[in-house]
């Protein structure tokens, strides 16, 4: 893969990139869309990265449907697609590990202990075997976008992250593979999430400010419907993950939630989004 991408940067070609773990969707498919219109090439990884599950988490039986991802990909005219053996990203002599540092142990990182060490160590090594001049993710996993754009901003690594907005099913779910566990009943109940953070984001477009209220507001609608746990909900800074007494024009307000063994999350941009 690397001398393939090394020949067509060399010959001029910028290479778009889109990394991910396979069992696609529309949410994937708006990302090589928007990377195809970007770039001359366009490559596509599917990797299922073990460093980025807790020992407790679902690697095992992640679904990896690799043909019918493959014939998506090559729908959209992905020039080409990067499926690695595990062993060829992690040899048995492998050791080196990204630091995230501070921004990681906050949110997804509190309740994911080690994902974002996993996800930026993968994400610097296909970023090496790929040579994108643009990356691009979804910005349902708000959290992993801020980190990535750490790492390259640290690294003065030469890639242009480019973070494409959340698709999301009629009734507002944000996709994911994910989604696939989700039993008939908890399917219904899903939606809620997206609904409850709407709701503080139209508060937001009327003239509420205060950080906690906003919370609050999305709290009750989600306490008003039994079957969700709440992991976190907060209101905070697109840079630096803090959170403000104040929301702005563009704070994000993110939540996770466990809808029994599921995990979702999700975000809205405050000021932001046609609501």
């Amino acid at each position: 893969m690397q001398e393939q991408a090394i020949a067509w940067r060399h010959a001029g070609d910028d290479i778009g990139f889109v990394p991910t773990m396979g069992a696609l969707h529309a949410g994937h498919d708006s990302l090589v869309v928007r990377a195809r219109k970007e770039n001359q090439r366009v490559i596509a990884s599917i990797f299922v990265n073990p460093s980025q599950f807790g020992p407790n988490e679902d690697f095992d039986t992640y679904p990896r449907p690799f043909d019918q991802d493959r014939a998506r990909l090559e729908a959209l005219g992905v020039d080409a697609i990067f499926h690695p053996p595990v062993d060829q990203i992690y040899p048995p002599a492998f050791k080196t590990r990204v630091d995230p540092g501070p921004l990681a142990e906050v949110l997804e990182g509190r309740s994911r202990p080690g994902h974002f060490a996993g996800v930026l160590t993968v994400v610097l090594k296909l970023f090496n075997l790929t040579q994108p001049k643009r990356a691009y993710f979804g910005q349902k996993d708000f959290q992993q976008v801020v980190l990535v754009r750490q790492l390259v901003r640290d690294l003065a690594l030469p890639v242009r992250i480019v973070a494409v907005p959340t698709v999301r099913y009629p009734d507002g779910l944000a996709m994911s593979s994910r989604n696939a566990y989700l039993d008939p009943s908890q399917r219904e109940l899903a939606p809620v999430v997206h609904q409850a953070i709407t709701e503080a984001a139209r508060a937001f477009t009327t003239g509420e400010t205060d950080a906690a209220r906003l919370e609050a507001l999305a709290r009750d609608r989600l306490t008003a419907t039994a079957g969700l746990a709440l992991d976190y909900l907060a209101v905070i800074d697109d840079t630096t993950l803090s959170r403000p007494e104040r929301a702005i024009p563009g704070s994000v307000l993110v939540i996770a939630v466990k809808l029994g063994l599921i995990r979702l999350i999700d975000n809205v941009v405050l000021g932001a989004e046609r609501l």
